[in-house]
């Protein structure tokens, strides 16, 4: 598998989140990025054109999951400064650190399977060990679930 490691410095995001499980993230990401999306033109300072599709687990362990585990979920864009935040909109900032950067080109399917296979084969057999930060995904401003392929960067907090 082809990665990168990237030395991150903290990062700061402005977006909106819900709480939510696995057995509904799908429909529950949905409504969230509906909310979301259209309230893009109002975040200030961005730093580029990406969304970001963050998952923010409390100590995330591939071998725990369970369909109704929950964790914070979040869309929203990187910012150079939290100086101006829209209303209704909230804040994350992620500590620095490394990151196994991922570039992935498929399905809605073929990403699922290529995420489990990330942790459940892949990463415990390599020399790296997650690191207790926010798991995201960058999301070109090409990005559509009503693709049929889809380009993006899996980013996952190593140490």
């Amino acid at each position: 598998m082809k990665y990168r490691i990237i030395q991150s410095p903290e990062i700061l995001i402005v977006g909106m989140k819900a709480n939510m499980s696995f057995e509904t993230i799908s429909e529950d990401t949905v409504k969230l990025a509906r909310q979301f999306m259209p309230r893009l033109k109002e975040i200030n300072y961005r730093v580029d054109d990406n969304t970001l599709s963050l998952q923010n687990y409390d100590n995330f362990d591939y071998n725990n999951l369970s369909p109704t585990m929950t964790f914070e979920k979040w869309v929203g864009v990187e910012v150079t400064n939290l100086d101006d935040i829209p209303i209704g909109m909230e804040t994350l900032t992620i500590s620095s650190g490394n990151y196994l950067v991922i570039d992935f080109k498929g399905s809605m399917q073929e990403f699922v399977k290529n995420w489990h296979y990330i942790h459940s084969q892949w990463l415990p057999n390599s020399e790296f060990k997650l690191d207790n930060r926010p798991h995201f995904e960058k999301l070109s401003s090409k990005y559509s679930p009503m693709n049929v392929v889809n380009e993006e960067e899996i980013w996952i907090p190593v140490i």
